[in-house]
C-alpha cells in the first residue's frame, strides 16, 4: 500500500457517535485512504466536496437537510469524478438503489461493524483502482477505429455535405451501426478535447480516445476519434439528454484527466445539431469555443456561452448575482436552474462565479439567504417559520442550522437579543 497514492475520502453521518467512531477508529491509510474530514449533514458534506474534491464520499442515506440521494445528485453536478458509498438501513436499501446513476460505488447496510466497514473499504479501493487503471491504460493504449468513426470523420472534418444528402447519409449511418433503425433520429453535439502539460503545450495522443470513451458511455451515445492533436466526440441524444448530462460529462473528463493523468484539459462544445450533414458546422463551433481564452489554461467552454457580451466574464457574474437577488427565495434554485435562466452552461457559470468572486455558487446563495433572514429578523415581526420560507427553506430546522452557522446564534436567540436591546433603549 505504501507504493500507491492514497485516495481521499469525506465521511458524512448525522449520528455523532457513529461518525466519530468511523473517523477515529478506522485505520484509513491501511485501507488506502486519506480522511479529509467529516460532516454531520448533507449541506456541510456538499460544501466539503466542493472545497476538497475527494475521490470518495462515504455518506448515510438518511441525512438532515439534504438526503443522501439529493446529496449524490448535487455532488454529481459539481464533482462527477467523486465516487459515493452509501450507508443505509435495511428499509432504505431499495430507495438507495434509485441513485445508481450518481456514481454510487457501494451500498452498506447498517448496523455495520468496524471490521465490516474495513472489508468494504478494501473492496471500494479495488474498484477505484480498477477505474483509475482503466482510464490510465486507455490513455496509453487507445482503441482501434471502428466503422462509425470512419463514417463520421469526413462529415465532421470536411465541408462538403449538403442538406439534401441527409437521407442518404442517415441510411449509411444505419449500415455502419451508428443509428439503430429508421425511427432512430437523434440530435448531435460535437465536443473537442485536448490534453495539456503543465507548460500549456498540447499532449493529446490518439490513445486518449479510449479514455474519453469510458466516460462518455456513462452518459450519452456517441463516437470518439482522434484528429489533428485532439479528441473529437460526436455525441447523440435528445435535447433533454444534452441539457442534463453534457456539462457533467465535460467536467468529469477534465477532472479525471487532472486526477489520474496529471494533465490539464481544454474542452470546446458545439450547439446541438439536428442532422448528420450539420456536423461540420457543429465542429467549427466546438473549435471556436476551444480557442477562446488562454490556450495554456484548462477550461470547459460551450459555444453557446460565447455569443453576446452578457454571457462572458464579469458581466455574466454580475447578471448571476442580480438573478440571485431576485430568486434566492426559490426553494429549487440551483447552479443548473440559474444557468438556465441566464442561457449559459453550468460549467461556464460556475467558472465565472469562482473567478470573479472567489467563492462557489452554494456559498454565495447561503450568504444571500442569511443576510436576507437577518434583515427580516431585525426589521420585521414575521414569525421564524415565515422568514424561513421567504428565504427558500421548507425545513425550519435546516434554516435555523444554517442561520446559526452563519450568524453565530440561532434566529430565536437573535430575536430575543434584539428585543432586549430595544427594550433597554426605551
Amino acid at each position: 500500500m505504501a507504493t500507491k497514492s492514497l485516495y481521499t475520502v469525506i465521511v458524512a453521518d448525522d449520528e455523532d457517535e457513529l461518525r466519530e467512531a468511523v473517523c477515529s477508529m478506522i485505520p484509513w491509510q491501511d485501507y488506502g485512504f486519506n480522511l479529509l474530514g467529516s460532516a454531520s449533514n448533507g449541506l456541510d458534506a456538499l460544501q466539503m466536496v466542493e472545497q476538497y474534491e475527494p475521490d470518495l464520499l462515504l455518506t448515510d442515506i438518511r441525512m438532515p437537510f439534504i438526503s443522501g440521494i439529493e446529496l449524490a445528485r448535487h455532488v454529481r453536478e459539481v464533482r462527477p469524478a467523486t465516487n459515493i458509498a452509501f450507508l443505509s438501513g435495511y428499509d432504505d436499501f431499495e430507495y438507495a438503489k434509485q441513485a445508481i446513476q450518481y456514481n454510487i460505488i457501494s451500498y452498506m447496510l447498517k448496523p455495520l461493524t468496524l471490521e465490516g466497514l474495513g472489508a468494504e473499504l478494501c473492496n471500494i479501493r479495488q474498484k477505484i483502482d480498477a477505474q483509475f487503471e482503466m482510464f490510465r491504460q486507455a490513455a496509453s493504449q487507445g482503441a482501434g477505429q471502428d466503422l462509425r468513426a470512419a463514417m463520421l470523420m469526413p462529415l465532421v472534418l470536411d465541408d462538403y455535405a449538403e442538406p439534401g444528402d441527409e437521407e442518404q447519409t442517415v441510411a449509411y449511418a444505419r449500415e455502419c451501426g451508428l443509428l439503430r433503425d429508421s425511427l432512430d433520429r437523434p440530435c448531435y453535439t460535437v465536443m473537442v478535447t485536448s490534453l495539456l502539460e503543465e507548460d500549456g503545450s498540447n499532449r493529446t495522443t490518439p490513445a486518449f480516445v479510449a479514455s474519453v470513451n469510458t466516460l462518455a458511455a456513462k452518459y450519452l451515445r456517441g463516437v470518439n476519434f482522434y484528429a489533428s492533436g485532439k479528441v473529437i466526440s460526436v455525441l447523440m441524444g435528445n435535447p433533454s439528454d444534452f441539457e442534463e448530462y453534457l456539462h457533467i460529462l465535460a467536467d468529469e473528463i477534465a477532472q479525471m484527466a487532472a486526477r489520474i493523468l496529471g494533465k490539464g484539459c481544454r474542452i470546446g462544445v458545439s450547439r446541438m445539431a439536428r442532422s448528420l450533414t450539420a456536423l461540420h458546422t457543429a465542429y467549427k463551433e466546438a473549435m471556436e469555443a476551444l480557442r477562446q481564452g488562454d490556450p495554456s489554461e484548462s477550461c470547459v467552454q460551450f459555444i453557446s456561452d460565447l455569443a453576446p457580451s452578457a454571457k462572458g466574464g464579469n458581466v455574466l457574474c454580475q447578471r448571476a448575482l442580480e438573478a440571485l437577488d431576485q430568486h434566492y427565495m426559490d426553494v429549487d434554485l440551483s447552479l443548473v436552474s440559474l444557468s438556465g435562466m441566464l442561457d449559459v452552461s453550468p460549467n461556464h457559470l460556475s467558472a465565472c462565479i469562482k473567478k470573479y468572486t472567489g467563492e462557489t455558487f452554494i456559498n454565495i446563495l447561503i450568504r444571500k439567504r442569511m443576510e436576507a433572514a437577518r434583515d427580516m429578523l431585525t426589521h420585521s415581526n414575521l414569525k421564524i417559520q415565515d422568514i424561513s420560507q421567504r428565504c427558500g427553506y421548507t425545513d425550519q430546522h435546516y434554516f435555523s442550522y444554517c442561520f446559526k452557522k452563519y450568524c453565530g446564534e440561532s434566529p430565536n436567540t437573535m430575536r430575543r437579543r434584539l428585543e432586549a436591546e430595544k427594550a433597554g433603549e426605551s
